[in-house]
């Protein structure tokens, strides 16, 4: 199986954190931001439910802006074979 060596940025990786602050974001948001944090580190990618979330959020005109930011970042660190 081949390895995404991809990481999430520092700028995300700060957006990620004051989502996981904020009270009144989303419970997708939350999780978005918790995938995309535990990336920061090479060896972890994304696994095949949050791809599947991550690109129904992507294919969805109802997220917002950040709700996409977060989900395309997750969905870049995705397994490459999948």
């Amino acid at each position: 199986m081949s390895k995404n060596t991809k990481r999430t940025s520092s700028e995300i990786a700060s957006l990620a954190g004051q989502v996981l602050q904020n009270p009144a974001a989303s419970g997708i948001q939350k999780q978005l931001a918790g995938a995309a944090l535990s990336q920061r580190s090479p060896a972890k990618q994304t696994g095949p439910q949050l791809e599947d979330i991550a690109s129904k959020v992507l294919s969805s005109p109802k997220y917002s802006d950040l709700t996409k930011t977060l989900a395309g970042t997750v969905l870049s660190q995705s397994n490459k074979e999948r």
